[in-house]
Parts: C-alpha cells; sequence; structure tokens
C-alpha cells in the first residue's frame, strides 16, 4: 500500500484484490498515516526561516548571507531560486509533502549561492554537504518527470 498528496489531494494504492471492508480500512489507515505526517512537519514561511537558520549554520558553517525565504506558488519550472544581490530564497510549495532531505537539499542548494552565485566545482562542494544529497536529486529528478 502507499500514499501520498499530490496537489492537495490524497493518492492511496491499494492492492486490487481487497474487499471492500478491507479498501475501507486501508483507506482509513493510510489517510491517518498521512495526516500524522503533515501535522507532524509545519511548513509554513516561520518554520522554512528556522529551518534555513539551522541548515547554514550546522551544514554550510554560517557562510550563506540570507535576506528572507519563503514559500511561492508561482514556480512550476523550478524547485527553488535565489536572488544573489538580497539573499532572498523561494522555495516552490510543490516542496511541501516531500521528505525532509529533500527540502533540506533543495534550501542548502539555495543557501549556496548567497556565497557563490554560479554552478561551479567549488558550489557543489558546499551544497553537497547536506545529507543525501545525491538520494535527494534523484528524488526530484523522479518527482520532475513522474509527480
Amino acid at each position: 500500500m502507499q500514499a501520498r498528496l499530490v496537489g492537495g489531494v490524497a493518492e492511496i494504492r491499494i492492492p486490487a484484490h481487497f474487499t471492500n471492508a478491507q479498501e475501507c480500512e486501508a483507506v482509513a489507515e493510510m489517510l491517518a498515516k498521512l495526516e500524522r505526517k503533515t501535522k507532524a512537519r509545519p511548513r509554513d514561511d516561520v518554520s522554512l526561516r528556522t529551518r534555513a537558520d539551522s541548515l547554514n549554520k550546522h551544514v554550510l558553517d554560517g557562510q550563506a548571507r540570507l535576506g528572507s525565504i519563503r514559500w511561492v506558488s508561482n514556480q512550476r519550472s523550478r524547485w527553488g531560486s535565489c536572488t544573489v544581490s538580497t539573499g532572498d530564497i523561494r522555495i516552490s510549495d510543490r516542496l511541501k509533502q516531500v521528505p525532509d532531505y529533500v527540502l533540506d537539499a533543495v534550501i542548502v542548494h539555495e543557501l549556496t549561492h548567497t556565497f557563490i552565485p554560479n554552478h561551479s566545482k567549488e558550489f557543489y562542494e558546499w551544497a553537497d554537504k547536506v545529507p543525501y544529497a545525491e538520494r535527494a536529486r534523484g528524488y526530484l529528478e523522479a518527482y520532475q518527470r513522474f509527480g
């Protein structure tokens, strides 16, 4: 069984052989798990800032010059963006439902742009310090292709 949120709607996959009773029980169980998971991680601008500050300190040794960070709904082809001159970061709200390690990788990527504006070797040496960076890239690649 699998459950995920897609555009705010629960998508639940269950085996085709389930009876109606098993299906109802499975759906209720998976919805409860999704709700617990979503409530466990607040995803608002304040929690985003707290997360970014912590990642800057613990992953980037305080190198980033963060102006502001916020969720945006108008980014459909990018996961995040950074205005280098101000340190303002915008994160696509499509990432509100991804695992923490994926969100962390995107935040660290954008934070790194505040002190290294290009995608040089040095940039990736910093950005890839976040735990599971390569795994997060794979997740985002699959998410981009398959939703």
